[in-house]
């Protein structure tokens, strides 16, 4: 059997119609404001913003994840009856993911996005979870465009960081804080006092993780 290089892997990336897929799975969305919606998982490798609380530390590197082709996946997720794609990571901005959101709508499933927002966004969507990260901010472009602002809570301090983001989004966005899960018990107590002092945020839970949904 003839071995794939990496640099023929990185050729196959670019034009995007192959993906470094970590996992591809149908579940029940498990935060933020699609929580307990149906939708099949697309979950792509590849970080370098490296979150110390990240619970997906496995797929920070995109080399142990080999190009899948894109018409693959996307008849996987058309074979499950929700209409609905959760394409996540990872960071999935570092990938061209028009061919992807092409194949996917020729199937017509939506399309949602969990990201960074570090990186240009490519592809059609009709629901972007923007989750900014303090070490590698958003790029301006995405902020008015974002469907839902997820702010992830690890101190008290984060709240000024997601006020800042909250200033930058558009007045249609929702915004979101979850605990980080570590610190579940320490820093729910303070977002719940946030939010009913400040109402225009909403409270995002881990349910899958209470619930044990994969």
């Amino acid at each position: 059997m003839k071995m794939i290089t990496p640099e023929k892997n990185m050729e196959l990336l670019q034009n995007g119609k192959f993906l470094p897929l970590v996992e591809d799975f149908y579940s029940i969305q498990g935060e933020g404001f699609n929580s307990g919606k149906p939708a099949y998982f697309i979950r792509l490798g590849g970080c370098d913003i490296c979150c110390c609380w990240c619970d997906a530390k496995f797929t920070w590197n995109p080399k142990n994840y080999p190009p899948v082709e894109v018409k693959n996946i996307v008849e996987r997720a058309a074979s499950f009856p929700a209409q609905a794609a959760v394409v996540t990571g990872g960071e999935p901005t570092l990938y061209p993911l028009d061919v992807l959101c092409q194949e996917l709508k020729s199937k017509n499933i939506q399309t949602f996005i969990e990201t960074s927002g570090a990186y240009p966004l490519t592809g059609i969507w009709d629901w972007i979870c923007l989750s900014p990260k303090r070490q590698q901010p958003p790029r301006n472009e995405i902020f008015p465009i974002a469907n839902e602002l997820k702010v992830i809570v690890e101190t008290a301090d984060d709240l000024i960081w997601a006020e800042e983001n909250a200033a930058k989004v558009s007045s249609n966005c929702m915004l979101f804080l979850q605990s980080e899960w570590s610190k579940y018990d320490e820093i729910t107590p303070i977002i719940v006092d946030y939010a009913k002092q400040n109402p225009k945020w909403n409270i995002s839970i881990q349910i899958h993780k209470f619930m044990n949904i994969p």
